[in-house]
């Protein structure tokens, strides 16, 4: 795995989608270790991981330090989301091979990946001192660098890996990124353009030049840009559900299951980063909330975190559960909600329909920024109605429509605002109690503030 990463910003982070990146092996070597080396790193590469494991084991087991084998099997477990025998694998091989620039690449990339960005940070700086023509590890170094917001040395540092490798699609999407984020938004504009010169079917560039273009104003061209990667790809959710959101037509009443888990899937990896830059506020805004309505956790109540994510709810959850639940539809987010160790359960499931089939079950029903991917909260109220005991609370944000939007409307940004009397009106027909509704700022995002509303309802306690 060489994966150079991808930097936070308009576009999906899919690199946990892309194959591994590993050096071509000679086959040729006296003892046949090399050649098992080489069938192994195919395996791997295959997806084959229970075969390449028991190889990478076997020349261990030979030669217990095997330098690549070490690396290779660090790579391995990350993928398996064993993160800290990945950091203890490649750490070892770099003990024995201090110069294996490759390794410490990788250990940026499971140090970036597991939140310990100084030390991701120092690891990339090690491999292009190493090695200055590493272009993926310049390109790593730059998301970085934009990461803590210093967007001069991470422009310098995707210019280092352009240079080096004028192809390397990666880092002209990151440059892109890092473009639009300031507002060069013509410059990110021609650097998409070239991902998808050298990448014809890279469905990220797709979505940040259409997003890019809308933010230009240059709505027509965002259109056909959409229609462009259907060509493509028509398969695409992601596509179809955006074309609708420029053009206003036929526009879903949600986004598509498949729309969910392509994206989030795809931005499981920085999705907690992205967030911390943009302000995000749900999660906070929610617990403190439950501050004020729950103010003793003590451990008893039955919740679920509708559509928990990566978990940034789970803190302030879990001092009030005696059981707490998770329901997602992206594997990815899951997996990232899974390391966190706070949840009891966590469930693959649609959220709405997941909710209809279930009943008196939960004291607690919390959303932070899912409802924000309905666009008629019917179906889901009435599920959490069902879904919640007698006396339950129900607490979720959503994206707060401007004054003259009847009920929901579908934003470029492929999500859903609601009007304040259509959230109101579905409570009351799910039969929920209205608590509280509050305008708040759910984070920033293209330099503006993104309003919602804060909402709490109760079912009714029956008589």
């Amino acid at each position: 795995m060489k994966e150079p990463a991808i930097e936070p910003g308009v576009a999906v982070d899919n690199t946990r989608k892309r194959a591994i990146d590993m050096p071509i092996l000679k086959k040729t070597h006296p003892d046949g270790n090399r050649i098992d080396l080489h069938t192994a790193v195919s395996l791997h590469r295959a997806g084959e991981l229970d075969k390449a494991e028991r190889l990478y084991q076997r020349l261990l087991a030979a030669n217990p330090n095997h330098v690549e084998a070490l690396h290779f099997l660090g790579v391995l477990y990350h993928q398996r989301g064993q993160s800290e025998r990945a950091l203890k694998s490649i750490r070892a091989a770099i003990a024995l091979a201090p110069g294996y620039a490759d390794a410490h690449n990788n250990l940026g990339n499971v140090l970036k990946e597991t939140n310990q960005l100084e030390l991701a940070l120092r690891a990339y700086r090690r491999v292009v001192a190493i090695n200055p023509h590493h272009a993926d590890a310049w390109n790593n170094l730059g998301v970085l660098l934009r990461g803590q917001g210093h967007y001069d040395e991470a422009g310098k540092a995707y210019a280092q890996a352009l240079e080096l490798n004028p192809d390397l699609a990666i880092a002209w999407q990151n440059r892109g990124n890092l473009l639009a984020r300031i507002d060069r938004l013509d410059d990110a504009v021609a650097a998409y353009s070239r991902v998808l010169t050298l990448q014809p079917r890279n469905t990220a560039a797709y979505d940040a030049l259409g997003k890019t273009l809308y933010r230009a104003r240059r709505v027509e061209q965002a259109i056909e840009v959409y229609r462009q990667w259907l060509q493509a790809d028509p398969g695409s959710s992601v596509a179809r559900h955006m074309l609708a959101a420029c053009t206003g037509e036929a526009i879903p009443t949600r986004a598509s299951d498949g729309y969910v888990r392509d994206v989030f899937d795809g931005f499981a990896g920085s999705f907690d980063q992205v967030l911390d830059q943009l302000g995000y506020r749900a999660p906070t805004l929610i617990g403190e909330l439950l501050e004020q309505a729950l103010p003793q956790p003590n451990a008893s109540l039955i919740i679920a975190d509708a559509g928990c994510g990566t978990g940034l709810c789970a803190d302030f959850l879990r001092p009030r559960a005696r059981q707490l639940v998770g329901i997602d539809l992206s594997s990815g987010m899951l997996a990232r909600a899974r390391a966190r160790g706070s949840y009891d359960q966590l469930i693959e499931a649609e959220l709405s329909d997941w909710l209809a089939s279930q009943r008196n079950a939960y004291d607690l029903i919390v959303s932070a920024d899912t409802l924000c991917y309905f666009g008629s909260l019917e179906g889901v109220l009435s599920g959490a109605a069902r879904a919640l005991r007698p006396g339950g609370l129900l607490v979720f944000t959503v994206e707060r429509a401007g004054e003259l939007v009847g009920e929901y409307e579908l934003h470029p940004s492929g999500r859903y605002s609601h009007a304040e009397h259509y959230v109101r009106d579905g409570l009351a027909r799910a039969t929920l109690t209205l608590l509280n509704v509050e305008p708040v700022v759910l984070r920033r995002e293209g330099g503006h503030e993104v309003n919602g509303l804060l909402v709490s309802a109760q079912r009714p306690c029956d008589h």
